[in-house]
């Protein structure tokens, strides 16, 4: 059995545990937090600050396969850029690619440089789309629909044009000289920008080729996902981000097979195969709800990460439900089956399990 040690207990975090579960892994939490929202999730939990108690994780690197970075705290990515040719094991992240996508100005330098169509900056007329400098989440983005809109707005805020059309996303592995593309999924966008759903998508053949461009050109030792709008006038990438995502994986996972955990532990041990297209084996629907007065209404993730536990609430065939608690409880319902109609009833049938539930558990 594998063992894996992962430095963040939130989202990203509880996206390598449950794929390196799949694999048949045991996964190890490193979190200054006492009570990080995973901590029940994991096989093992250490509270410790890594910059402050280095050698901690030292000792754990002789003990474990591989350490996954799950945040996206600069002090910390920085720290562990700092020390990771100390450890005993590999580090699964691509610092020099996470330089470049951290930051959208420095990225959208970089689809230009390779001829990659993105929305255009600084626009004439509107309506224009904010979104900050540095944050891969929603937090932060708006619609401007008029001028007056930009009294008082922070000036490092990046303007773009607004672009209407579904947002796609595929991750990309690398292992410095090859680079496997995963499966397209849409990603689902709430009021506030929030994703609340995936699902896979049909067989891209031009965002496979611009996200394979964009992985060979940084030379990508990792994992990154690439994110655009499939618009009415051609696909326009909005941002790379070279870290292990969130929600996406686990469509991935059960709409193909593909384990991008093991696929990433591969890049680093073996390298990593080049695929054309994804296999197709499932479909799947990956949401995020919130049970508000015994309905279900669909939520961002953002609204999913301020609860302070999230466990298993149910597991079976084609289902499982994990539950956010907090001031309302927020259930990350997955179901697949061998098509939309199946999917669609076992997605029912974990709806009415949870409503059923929240009536007999007021």
């Amino acid at each position: 059995m594998k063992n894996i040690c992962i430095i963040g207990g939130k989202l990203q975090g509880f996206e390598v545990t449950y794929l390196a579960h799949k694999a048949g892994m045991r996964v190890v939490l490193v979190d200054r937090k006492a009570k990080p929202l995973i901590r029940n999730l994991v096989d093992s939990f250490q509270c410790f600050d890594i910059s402050k108690e280095p050698e901690k994780l030292r000792k754990i690197s002789k003990n474990v396969d591989a350490i996954i970075p799950t945040n996206e705290n600069l002090t910390s990515i920085k720290f562990l850029r700092s020390m990771k040719d100390e450890l005993a094991c590999p580090m699964l992240f691509d610092f020099n690619a996470y330089y470049v996508s951290m930051d959208k100005k420095r990225s959208k330098d970089y689809f230009r440089s390779l001829d990659i169509p993105t929305p255009e900056d600084k626009p004439s007329k509107p309506p224009y789309f904010v979104k900050p400098p540095c944050q891969s989440s929603s937090i932060g983005t708006s619609i401007i629909y008029d001028d007056m809109g930009f009294k008082g707005l922070d000036p490092s805020m990046l303007i773009e044009e607004y672009v209407e059309g579904d947002v796609v996303s595929l991750e990309v592995i690398g292992d410095g000289r090859n680079y496997t593309v995963l499966k397209e999924t849409k990603i689902h966008i709430d009021d506030t920008y929030d994703c609340h759903m995936v699902t896979p998508i049909d067989n891209y053949p031009e965002f496979r080729r611009i996200s394979y461009e964009l992985a060979k050109n940084l030379k990508l030792w990792g994992i990154m996902d690439v994110e655009a709008i499939d618009s009415p006038q051609g696909l326009k990438v909005l941002e790379i981000d070279a870290r292990f995502p969130s929600q996406t994986p686990t469509a991935v996972y059960h709409s193909t097979g593909i384990n991008l955990v093991e696929l990433l532990l591969q890049a680093f041990l073996e390298g990593v195969q080049e695929m054309e297209i994804a296999p197709e084996k499932n479909y799947c629907i990956y949401e995020h709800l919130l049970l508000d007065g015994g309905n279900l209404k669909p939520v961002g993730e953002h609204l999913l990460s301020q609860g302070y536990e999230y466990v298993q609430f149910h597991v079976s065939k084609g289902l499982e439900i994990f539950e956010s608690k907090g001031k309302n409880s927020v259930f990350t319902l997955i179901s697949w089956g061998t098509d939309r109609e199946e999917t669609g009833k076992m997605r029912l049938k974990g709806m009415e399990m949870i409503i059923e539930h929240s009536q007999t558990n007021p």
